[in-house]
């Protein structure tokens, strides 16, 4: 640990001087990068220093027990001796804390992308009543919520819904959400009541700014068409909408929701460059077998991660074996008994992974 705290110190004293260096300060978003990286090291920089400096002070005071001192000069060094070793206890403990809680994603921004799975238009009204119940978690968060793309279906689904949060623990909130979402409930268009299983599934990418995740312009392929709007007076007359291939990895996005092609283009970039992050944190995932055991789940789209299940009024989160009795408060966004609970399960499988 005090290694990687040495480097954690070096790299704050280095992030100083580049604040202050004319390049940096010219250049607003890569000052606000190191500004904000300054302000995370900050708390953890500090109380290393504080150990330093106790550390420093408990081995003089360990050398001064073995001159020829009277004994009541030596019971006081004795004295402040268990005190300062105290004091350097409980900061190392604070310490480890502070790099259990260190995620440099969990303050992020996020993009959630809802698709419908196995159920035909089930499926996709049940894409929609998830994206009712987290864009209500998040106004009860008052975090922002920014419509990025949608293909909706005619009875009220979605065969796709993605869009974007922004506000305190936004990443730390949603990030146990990735996987397959399964509904068991009596349809809309089933005239015998008989219950029906469908499928959404659920993807949480965090959102890195330009100046993280540069992408190349020989990278791309950049398409416009015609966007298959309601129609009427809002038809769209101009080729609006954009698909961006990335070349080297075969990603595809499309937005077509908004009527400007820049405004389009700009948010298939950021779900672009989402992806990307994310394909590059589950490769550094798979080389850490230690960091694989703790998760919650693999975060994968193919996993069955919950149960929304109608008849009993129940939700059940396969990771953790948690089943709760309110799923009409749940879809309204009373998510945070839910949400709390992956967060300690998370935290105590990566304890006992140490």
């Amino acid at each position: 640990m005090l290694e990687r705290l040495d480097k954690l110190e070096k790299r704050y004293e280095e992030l100083e001087l580049l604040l202050a260096s004319t390049e940096v300060i010219s250049n607003k978003e890569l000052y606000n990068k190191y500004a904000k990286e300054l302000a995370d090291l900050k708390d953890t920089v500090s109380l290393f220093r504080q150990y330093k400096k106790v550390s420093h002070e408990i081995e003089k005071l360990r050398h001064m027990l073995k001159e020829k001192y009277d004994k009541d000069f030596l019971d006081l060094i004795k004295n402040e001796l268990r005190q300062l070793n105290d004091k350097k206890n409980q900061l190392q403990y604070q310490l480890k804390k502070s790099f259990e809680d260190k995620d440099k994603d969990l303050d992020k921004d996020i993009i959630v992308e809802i698709r419908q799975g196995t159920g035909g238009l089930e499926a996709a009204i049940f894409a929609a009543d998830l994206y009712r119940m987290y864009t209500k978690y998040a106004m009860r968060k008052g975090w922002g919520i920014e419509p990025m793309s949608s293909h909706p279906t005619d009875l009220g689904g979605f065969k796709e819904i993605i869009f974007s949060l922004r506000g305190k623990d936004a990443y730390k909130r949603m990030r146990f959400e990735s996987g397959v979402h399964r509904v068991q409930r009596v349809p809309l268009t089933e005239s015998q009541g008989r219950i029906h299983t469908s499928t959404a599934t659920v993807a949480v990418l965090v959102e890195p700014q330009e100046v993280e995740l540069v992408i190349e312009a020989k990278d791309l392929k950049i398409e416009t068409y015609r966007s298959s709007g309601p129609g009427g007076q809002h038809m769209q007359k101009s080729d609006s909408a954009v698909r961006i291939t990335h070349i080297p990895t075969g990603i595809v996005v499309a937005c077509q929701d908004e009527r400007s092609q820049l405004k389009n283009k700009n948010k298939a970039l950021r779900i672009l460059r989402a992806h990307l992050l994310d394909m590059r944190q589950k490769e550094e995932l798979k080389k850490i077998s230690q960091e694989r055991k703790s998760q919650i789940g693999s975060g994968d789209r193919s996993e069955k991660i919950r149960t929304y299940n109608f008849p009993d009024r129940r939700v059940t989160d396969h990771r953790i074996n948690l089943t709760l009795y309110k799923l009409e408060s749940i879809l309204d966004g009373d998510l945070d008994e839910l949400f709390d609970a992956l967060i300690k399960a998370s935290e105590d499988r990566l304890e006992e992974g140490r």
